[in-house]
């Protein structure tokens, strides 16, 4: 059964091997392959992020960010980015966390929350927000460099919470 709990410090190491798999994968995330492991991990556990991990026994096996997906008049909107474990995926750690980020986002005081950049290759991530009430609003032509398709459509998805 998966358990989600705040992340702390000491899920640095298991973060950052997790940021580093999508990073060398290259196919989900705006990430560079060979990007660094304090400023990927600063960028992802930064002040201003409710930061969670998702657990399998006491193995952290995922990672969810929830923030504000822009400043002043934008701020009621909630960004929300997710990371699980390759040999965990399909195995429904990413709908729990997806799950748990929206009960996150609503005691935020967030009103709705919005996806900027959804790959649309990432089908099992599109079946999930779509089961959990997401819509697609908006197609992003050609916007993400697919290292292995080459230029793919991004979508933005939204909810209201």
């Amino acid at each position: 059964m998966v358990t989600i709990r705040r992340a702390s410090g000491a899920d640095a190491d298991a973060t950052w091997e997790m940021l580093r798999q999508v990073a060398q994968e290259g196919d989900s995330f705006p990430f560079e392959p060979d990007m660094e492991r304090e400023p990927a991990l600063s960028g992802w556990m930064s002040p201003g992020h409710s930061v969670w991990v998702a657990c399998l026994g006491d193995e952290v096996v995922g990672t969810y960010l929830v923030r504000a997906n822009a400043g002043g008049p934008g701020s009621h909107v909630a960004n929300a980015g997710y990371i699980v474990r390759r040999e965990h995926r399909g195995q429904g750690v990413g709908t729990a966390m997806v799950e748990h980020s929206l009960a996150t986002a609503r005691q935020l005081g967030f009103e709705a929350m919005q996806f900027n950049l959804v790959v649309s290759t990432n089908e099992r991530a599109i079946h999930v927000y779509r089961k959990l009430g997401f819509e697609i609003v908006g197609t992003l032509p050609r916007a993400f460099r697919h290292p292995e398709r080459g230029p793919v459509d991004a979508y933005v998805m939204h909810r209201f919470l």
